[in-house]
């Protein structure tokens, strides 16, 4: 018997019929697209020892330009050339290794949109950040999906999984253009196959990518991504995607299987762990000693996030292509990219010209997170304060946060408390290249909710004030507008609640003005008005600025555009104060009254106005 099973083997063998084949696991990106302006393609195979193969296409307009193959035998890297005369339709990838042979489809698709008319969002808008596991459950059938490395869906518990989705996002869309905002952008939504650390610490927050293909599967299925982004659309609204270049979570197969040492920073990471030390001026600083850049750069963020090295070109080409797959594939509007500085400079830079080349009126937010302005400005495209070219659009205005949550907890009695912080941040509006460009926020999901503990609505209604009319790109965290709060000092899940109403079952639906109470109608109200009022008004998304010294407690600035004109008027203080208008007098020349966007109420501008402890005025001159 034996006998007979080595004759059929041998003739097996010797007619190329052997019951061992080529191993293609997958293949990324999943497919791709004809007429893009960089014509060549890498395409990271992955399969049991397919290293060994050779690779071949037989289709018009595409030839192979290059077959990588990695310390791993189970990845192979195929460089192809995808020509401008190439057309969308299904090429046959071959792989053969010695008489074994594997033929795959592969799909080359027309683009949705010309590249030209993708339009990212601008001052004109204002963001809504929020996280979808935090947001609304529309579908509690994938709370828990089976076979995944956490099946826990625990809402009692702040850190771990809580069952949002894109189907919760999507249910409540009429919430934000009712509420007047006019761009989404969601933590990630791609899978995060990761276990909860210990059982208390999920990545329901997103940040620990294992597939960059896959939107995770307890917020729905990639067409389920596709139909929100579409449906937002339709109803004005722009789609932010966040992603992140700097790390990946440590299930992810690179981690498990590594492609090549050089792979990830500190690969040896078993024996010769290194921590990330927080620290980003050394990116910047001319002074910097090679361990200080060595430990921001290179070093791990968390031990379960795996640090890329994105001075691979072929790491660094799988990102860059990953990120047009999800503009081309899903619509999405813009990305914000996470934890920008800790990633390679030049390969970052190398990104943003290809984006910017590829989609000239797209647009990208980095997140530097530092709150001087200088270091901040230096990383802005174009940037006269550094010789190196970031090619990065927008940039996150993190002085502005520090300096509105400090002037949150002050009087603005002297030259360098409370608002007079404020008036000193746009001070150095100079510095950069665009302000406009410049993404301004009061909290975020990093941060303490800017009411932390407490509810200070006047406070919270004056910083609202402030970036809704500064020139900036404004960024909201959801649920404020409902007076939701809460402080890290708990927990990171502390500031991420759930957003009442978006579970079945909730006491409270914060969704519906029966489901608040008049405290957070009346805040919502507020927010909603000057939202709309915001909408298409060019005085305050191009026109523009002159601020003048806070003085007895009060801070003003005006924008103007077209012949109109807005001052607002702030009142930095916890007691009543006196707005003298004869000192703005040079702005509102021309004009016999102010009339508050809020309210309604009129103002004579000849005369001093009095002002409320924290009271925020937003006058149209008239």
């Amino acid at each position: 018997m034996n006998r007979l099973l080595l004759m059929i083997s041998f003739l097996l063998n010797l007619l190329g019929l052997s019951a061992a084949k080529i191993q293609v696991d997958r293949i990324e990106p999943t497919n791709w697209f004809v007429r893009m302006k960089n014509t060549h393609l890498q395409l990271m195979v992955y399969g049991q020892g397919i290293a060994t193969a050779k690779a071949e296409v037989n289709y018009p307009g595409v030839t192979v330009e290059d077959v990588v193959r990695l310390e791993s035998d189970n990845y192979l890297l195929v460089y192809l050339n995808v020509s401008p005369s190439a057309q969308a339709g299904t090429m046959k990838l071959t792989f053969t290794d010695g008489k074994k042979k594997k033929v795959v489809d592969y799909q080359l698709l027309e683009r949705r949109v010309n590249p030209a008319d993708r339009h990212g969002f601008t001052s004109e808008d204002v963001l809504y950040m929020l996280m979808p596991d935090r947001f609304a459950n529309g579908n509690p059938k994938i709370d828990v999906v089976k076979g995944m490395r956490d099946e826990v869906c625990d809402r009692t518990a702040h850190s771990l999984r809580h069952g949002g989705d894109l189907k919760g996002i999507r249910d409540h869309l009429d919430y934000f253009t009712d509420l007047g905002v006019t761009a989404l952008w969601f933590t990630p939504v791609l899978e995060n196959d990761m276990p909860a650390e210990r059982g208390m610490y999920s990545c329901y927050h997103g940040y620990a990518t294992t597939n960059y293909y896959r939107v995770d599967p307890r917020f729905g299925t990639n067409d389920d991504y596709r139909q929100l982004v579409d449906d937002c659309h339709s109803r004005g609204l722009k789609v932010v995607m966040d992603m992140i270049f700097n790390h990946c979570g440590s299930y992810h197969p690179w981690l498990l299987d590594m492609p090549s040492k050089d792979w990830f920073n500190s690969s040896d990471y078993q024996n010769n762990y290194l921590q990330t030390s927080y620290q980003l001026t050394p990116v910047m600083d001319p002074y910097a000693s090679k361990i200080d850049k060595k430990e921001t750069v290179e070093g791990w963020f968390v031990r379960s996030m795996p640090d890329l090295n994105q001075t691979n070109p072929h790491v660094m080409r799988y990102l860059i292509q990953n990120s047009k797959w999800w503009i081309e594939t899903v619509g999405i509007d813009g990305i914000r990219m996470d934890t920008y500085p800790y990633a390679d400079f030049d390969a970052m830079a190398d990104w943003m010209k290809e984006i910017n080349e590829e989609y000239p009126n797209f647009n990208v937010v980095g997140e530097t997170w530092n709150i001087d302005t200088p270091f901040t400005a230096s990383w802005q495209m174009n940037s006269r304060l550094t010789k190196r070219n970031s090619h990065l659009k927008t940039v996150m205005d993190f002085s502005f946060y520090d300096k509105i949550t400090r002037a949150r907890e002050e009087n603005s009695d002297g030259m360098f408390d409370g608002l007079n912080l404020i008036y000193n941040n746009f001070v150095y509006d100079y510095l950069y290249e665009d302000p406009f460009h410049v993404m301004a926020f009061i909290e975020n999901h990093d941060t303490d909710r800017f009411l932390g503990e407490g509810k200070d609505i006047a406070m919270l209604k004056q910083a609202y004030a402030i970036l809704l009319t500064a020139p900036r790109i404004p960024q909201l965290y959801y649920g404020t507008e409902v007076l939701m709060n809460g402080v890290k000092k708990v927990s990171d899940g502390y500031v991420r609640c759930d957003f009442m109403g978006g579970w079945q079952g909730d006491a409270q639906n914060k969704f519906t003005a029966e489901g608040r109470t008049a405290e957070e109608n009346d805040m919502f109200n507020y927010l909603r008005t000057i939202l709309h009022w915001r909408k298409g008004n060019k005085v305050i998304t191009e026109g523009k600025m002159v601020q003048f010294i806070p003085r007895n407690g009060v801070y003003a600035y005006c924008r103007s555009y077209g012949g109109k004109s807005v001052l607002v008027v702030l009142n930095g203080g916890n007691k009543p104060a006196e707005a003298l208008m004869t000192r703005f007098a040079e702005v509102t020349d021309g004009f016999t009254r102010g009339k508050d966007v809020t309210t309604g109420e009129s103002f004579p501008l000849d005369v001093s106005i009095p002002l409320l402890p924290r009271q925020s005025l937003i006058l149209e001159l008239q």
